[in-house]
């Protein structure tokens, strides 16, 4: 017998499935001929378009003038090749992918370390936090001030501007200079250049309170590609015991990133 959540559906029920007469014959066919399309590195002509795609040669030429006029291919001498807008549907559904890939890492390193993880890259000037995983019982710190403004503030910043040259950190401070937002907070543009001149290559950066008063945090730097990034993690400061060996544990957990992940942070 079904139970309440496993109920079968009555026989009036809506079908999940779409009825044949619901299909666009024609996008179907214009999709059999981009996939087509797509195995020929070197282009292909429309009669063999055609004959893959199982479709009358005057039809196929029709759509592929279409996809010829909408980008999706180009016609060079004859043959035919994925065009721009195919190119860019694909490239938008890799960086899907990669940014999938990152999240689920995420959440596994959050799983199994017990903190909120957070990664970050340095892109044209800005600090950019690009993924966060945590939970109700393990809550991220609240950006109340803005993270891109406040990089000498807090563990993610301070580790993206390690990693800068001289002149990229003199242009950061200079559009955002340093500020008091906590009574732990870094004082100055000195004694903060001093800081990141200081910070040992791949050890965590530690950050107490200086951001948020009741968290303290760790970010470690990445190293993948030309990316400047970092991964990082928070805990309330009466668990500031535990961050240094949970930002080692992250630490571990990174260096065993499988080559995909890499090049997934890296890009």
């Amino acid at each position: 017998m079904a139970t309440a959540d496993t109920a079968t559906p009555g026989p009036n029920a809506p079908s999940t499935e779409p009825h044949p007469t619901t299909l666009i014959g024609s996008v179907q066919r214009a999709l059999r001929l981009l996939e087509s399309a797509a195995r020929h590195e070197h282009g292909a002509p429309a009669k063999q378009l055609a004959r893959e795609a199982q479709l009358a040669l005057p039809t196929a030429y029709h759509l592929l003038r279409t996809l010829a006029h909408e980008g999706y291919l180009r016609r060079e001498k004859g043959l035919f090749f994925l065009g721009e807008a195919a190119e860019r549907l694909s490239s938008s559904a890799a960086r899907q992918k990669r940014r999938s890939t990152v999240v689920d890492a995420l959440a596994q390193w959050r799983d199994s370390i017990g903190v909120p993880v957070y990664y970050a890259v340095y892109r044209e000037g800005e600090i950019d936090v690009q993924c966060v995983a945590d939970t109700p019982a393990n809550p991220a710190v609240e950006e109340w001030a803005d993270f891109r403004e406040t990089g000498h503030a807090h563990a993610i910043g301070q580790c993206l501007l390690s990693q800068l040259d001289e002149e990229a950190r003199r242009d950061h401070l200079d559009r955002y200079p340093v500020q008091s937002i906590t009574p732990y907070t870094v004082r100055d543009d000195h004694i903060l250049l001093r800081r990141l001149e200081g910070t040992k290559r791949m050890k965590p950066v530690i950050e107490r309170q200086e951001y948020a008063l009741g968290t303290v945090c760790a970010a470690i730097p990445i190293i993948a590609g030309n990316t400047v990034g970092s991964m990082a993690i928070s805990l309330p400061a009466h668990h500031a015991d535990r961050l240094l060996p949970a930002a080692r544990q992250l630490q571990k957990e990174i260096g065993r990133l499988p080559g995909t992940l890499a090049v997934s942070i890296s890009i």
